[in-house]
């Protein structure tokens, strides 16, 4: 079987990040069974934090409960109990046995399980810094303090990730500078350095940055390899997110892994693995 987790091409290793706990492009997501397996075998994987009523975190990616799980109205108009009542839905909508989990039943399945040195658990905060407050930021600590270890935070608001990250040291973090203007902007003017420069100066603490694949192969039209810029400057590239397996989307994946990108976010690890190993 193709390995779900990495590749290696010219002695540059890529890993596969499994997008809301996705192994394969037919799994719901954010189980624990399939995060209890990526943790196992040592993958990255990654899920998304809403804040609640009660000013915890829920595992979803929506502001609202509707799509996602068997609730219905705004995560932050919920309570954690009401919360952990709820079940997730298929992708075709239909509800689970799976539980809707807050990030304190998430780090304790972690804990409880076996978790391998190399895995590495994306957390994905939706909101602003001004979403969170003291008692948002100590739930948060005493959840992930204990899994630190194998914990990177992102967000798209370097102040939010700064203040939750000096909760918890321990973590890593990283960046998502993906704006559409920025990026248009820094293509008009034929400013892309600038753009990396303004990238990490705006969260030097980042050991990953989390680019929208497209534009890591725009930059590479232009004649400007970003993935060797931000190596220059110690950083990790994401290229997120390969959603389906097809021609277009590998042969795009191909192109990333020839600039070296280090890891590649996609709702089937399994499957872009198996697709890649059928091409060589």
């Amino acid at each position: 079987m193709s390995n779900p987790i990495s590749i290696i091409r010219d002695g540059h290793t890529t890993w596969f990040k499994w997008h809301r706990g996705r192994r394969r492009g037919s799994d719901p997501v954010f189980t624990g069974t399939r995060l209890l397996e990526a943790m196992a075998l040592g993958a990255s994987t990654e899920v998304d934090l809403v804040v609640t009523a009660d000013r915890g975190f829920a595992v979803l990616h929506d502001m609202t409960l509707d799509r996602e799980t068997t609730g219905t109205g705004a995560v932050v108009e919920t309570s954690d109990a009401v919360i952990r009542q709820l079940r997730l839905r298929g992708n075709d909508g239909t509800p689970l046995a799976e539980p809707v989990m807050l990030l304190e039943d998430l780090c304790t399945l972690m804990a409880s399980g076996t978790v391998h040195p190399d895995a590495l658990l994306q957390l994905d905060y939706k909101e602003d810094l001004a979403a969170l407050d003291d008692h948002t930021v100590g739930r948060f600590r005493r959840s992930v303090a204990p899994v630190a270890r194998n914990v990177i935070l992102s967000a798209g608001d370097a102040a939010a990730v700064d203040r939750l990250h000096a909760a918890v040291p321990e973590m890593r973090v990283g960046f998502d500078p993906s704006d559409e203007r920025a990026v248009e902007a820094a293509r008009t003017n034929g400013t892309h350095a600038d753009f990396v420069a303004a990238t990490l100066a705006a969260s030097p603490r980042a050991d990953l940055i989390y680019l929208y694949w497209e534009i890591i192969l725009w930059f590479a039209d232009d004649g400007f390899d970003i993935c060797a810029a931000f190596h220059a400057a110690g950083k990790r590239v994401d290229a997120w997110t390969i959603q389906t397996i097809d021609t277009a989307s590998v042969a795009a994946v191909e192109r990333l892994l020839s600039l070296k990108v280090d890891q590649i976010t996609t709702d089937d690890p399994e499957g872009l693995a198996a697709a890649l190993d059928a091409r060589t």
